[in-house]
């Protein structure tokens, strides 16, 4: 099976928090209520310098995830 990069997801426990899942390496959770990060894997030994500025790329790439999935809703 295929997986796509990355999913949205909430909760209605939860209903102010939008989450965005990434799936691809490394994975993890972001809420965009308040852009904090869980990470679903152990990043230890990883290039601390690397893995932050992948980590801003792929934030940015969430939220344009977000915004055009939106997008595609509203229409």
């Amino acid at each position: 099976m295929e997986l796509p990069k990355f999913l949205l997801a909430d909760n209605s426990d939860l209903q102010e928090d939008i989450f965005v899942i990434h799936l691809d390496f490394p994975r993890f959770i972001i809420n965009l209520k308040d852009d904090e990060v869980e990470f679903l894997e152990d990043l230890e030994g990883e290039d601390e310098t690397e893995l932050e500025s992948e980590m801003e790329h792929l934030i940015t790439l969430a939220g344009e995830f977000y915004d055009r999935e939106m997008e595609r809703y509203e229409e």
